[in-house]
């Protein structure tokens, strides 16, 4: 099944930049990303590997008390039991979070007795807790480690608890659009924030691109013109990436019902005063 390509609209580029999410790691740098952001932006917080919930607590309560809209990112694998899961709901609620998002997390063994994200979002169904908003992975590109049968099975699994979806870090917008075709055929009607890298330099955004698994992605950008034209990409940029050629992909989709895209998801990778500066540049129409 295939949706109708909606036309080009002028507007496209706005909408979906005007209120984007912001993704932030919690480390030491946090205080700082934050003071270049958009008063009462939202602001997405990480599970960090290495300092787990706690951080991603903390910066949740401090970054609310400065008045942004904060969706932290619970990840199952980070979370022991019902108690432990209990706490964080608490803490969350208490702090006035009314959003949050549920992935698995990226340890090879969970902590405790949670496996999955569904495990976590039945689990927090059970609770007295309950969030107004929740988010759960989407994979425009697939993964690494599940075929595409498992992720559908997956999602069918989730779906019922969540308000939403965020897509991994995709650079191709023929992609993202392919996939939100492929899960509408499956009757999956969650609005989309499609993940997007922020501004960055191409040395950095590649390291962590492989990090992530994000092959095909980082394939897209190499061939657009060749290696030649990659290179010339790298000396007229400066050496920074911008993911302008990915926006106006997505622009002729932002306003169609039918695809559900409610916005972007910004991987800033804590590099946000260039992001911000590109932002707004792009939305002023100054680029």
């Amino acid at each position: 099944m295939s949706l109708q390509t909606p036309e080009t609209t002028a507007d496209g580029v706005s909408t979906l930049l005007a209120e984007p999410r912001f993704e932030l790691m919690p480390f030491d740098s946090f205080g700082e990303q934050m003071e270049h952001l958009p008063d009462g932006a939202e602001i997405a917080i990480t599970t960090s590997p290495s300092l787990g919930l706690d951080a991603t607590l903390e910066w949740s309560e401090r970054a609310t008390d400065r008045g942004f809209e904060v969706v932290p990112h619970i990840a199952a694998r980070y979370v022991r039991d019902e108690e432990h899961l209990a706490e964080i709901a608490g803490r969350l609620a208490e702090a006035g979070v009314t959003d949050i998002f549920v992935p698995g997390g990226d340890r090879e063994e969970p902590v405790g007795k949670f496996d999955s994200a569904y495990e976590v979002l039945a689990a927090l169904d059970d609770s007295e807790y309950e969030f107004e908003e929740v988010g759960i992975t989407g994979y425009p590109e697939g993964h690494d480690f599940l075929d595409d049968r498992t992720l559908a099975e997956a999602m069918a699994k989730k779906e019922p608890y969540a308000t939403y979806i965020v897509t991994q870090l995709c650079y191709d917008s023929d992609a993202v659009i392919e996939w939100i075709e492929g899960i509408r055929a499956r009757d999956v009607e969650l609005p989309v924030e499609v993940g997007i890298p922020g501004v960055m330099k191409y040395q950095r955004l590649m390291e962590i691109s492989q990090k992530v698994g994000v092959g095909d992605s980082v394939r897209f950008l190499r061939k657009t013109t060749g290696i030649l034209g990659f290179a010339r990409q790298l000396v007229g940029s400066r050496g920074k990436y911008t993911p302008d050629d990915l926006i106006e992909g997505l622009a002729p989709y932002a306003d169609d019902p039918d695809y559900g895209i409610r916005g972007v998801h910004v991987y800033t990778f804590n590099q946000t005063p260039d992001t911000e500066d590109w932002r707004r540049r792009t939305v002023g129409g100054d680029r």
